[in-house]
């Protein structure tokens, strides 16, 4: 801020400085996922209240066909298919809380957060999922589940074709950081396809977190997160700090009660230093 002097205290004061009409000349803090904002009702930058039903949503767009997926849809060399044609379900946790059949994952009542038995890290991701066709279910409460890398950090998943809620709780969003750049979603009853570029977050001795999980998503082909950090630990609010935690760690889908169906999900293991998406390399540091 510049500092000004009104014509008044020029005439009175002559070259002298009036000490009330001087403002102030300290910078305002610039709070970012490395210097989070103190209010924890609000996203690490500040900027928006967690869960505000006013913060914009993203424009619908086209997704890409189903015959311009199909290689996005194959598994790459070194990858684990976690769920494929088959029935076995032998890489998750407690199968029984689920039902698998003819290579489709669907929701029970009453069940848990489905967990692979293996631990994950930084990695390439791929997941299809799909809402009910008809559903008298709204917001929140129409076909949510979530892609928990590492047990932790959420990309959300929720039929939002035709279905509004807060920006930040929509298909796509990194859950309480950020929205989708954009809504590619198919109609409900059709799959919808999530290619996921994750590096882990790294912490020092102490515990302190020194870069942040950060995530680049395709939903049906289309960018929707370009290179962005979470905030922390993935929850409702307020908004919870990172705490060290292993290198790996399972991937989970979570339970949220409601109708969903899983199935082709492949997860490709990547050094910290070699996760690149079509969109570029993934990972922040502090400047």
């Amino acid at each position: 801020m510049n500092t000004l002097i009104s014509p008044l205290c020029k005439i009175v004061f002559g070259a002298g400085l009036c000490l009330a009409c001087i403002g102030s000349s300290k910078a305002e803090p610039v709070y970012d996922v490395f210097n989070p904002c103190p209010d924890v009702n609000r996203t690490a930058d500040g900027k928006w209240e967690l869960h505000d039903m006013k913060r914009p949503v993203p424009p619908k767009v086209a997704p890409k066909s189903e015959k311009d997926m199909q290689d996005w849809i194959k598994a790459p060399a070194g990858a684990i298919q976690l769920l494929g044609s088959g029935s076995d379900v032998s890489l998750w946790k407690d199968q029984r809380k689920w039902i698998m059949e003819k290579g489709v994952l669907e929701v029970v009542p009453k069940g848990q957060n489905f967990e692979t038995v293996d631990s994950f890290g930084s990695c390439r991701l791929h997941v299809e999922w799909m809402a009910p066709a008809e559903s008298n279910r709204k917001e929140q409460n129409r076909a949510n589940s979530g892609i928990f890398l590492m047990s932790t950090y959420e990309v959300q998943v929720l039929d939002t074709y035709d279905n509004p809620t807060y920006a930040d709780g929509m298909a796509g969003a990194l859950y309480a950081v950020k929205p989708p750049d954009a809504n590619p979603l198919r109609p409900s009853g059709q799959w919808q396809y999530y290619d996921i570029w994750f590096k882990r977050p790294t912490f020092d001795e102490k515990g302190a977190m020194v870069t942040p999980a950060c995530v680049t998503v395709y939903i049906n082909g289309v960018l929707v997160q370009d290179n962005v950090p979470f905030d922390g630990v993935s929850v409702y609010k307020p908004r919870q700090p990172y705490k060290k935690h292993a290198d790996k760690l399972p991937l989970a889908l979570q339970y949220h009660n409601e109708v969903i169906s899983f199935r082709n999900i492949w997860l490709q293991p990547l050094g910290d230093d070699n996760v690149v998406s079509p969109a570029g390399k993934v990972g922040i540091a502090r400047k």
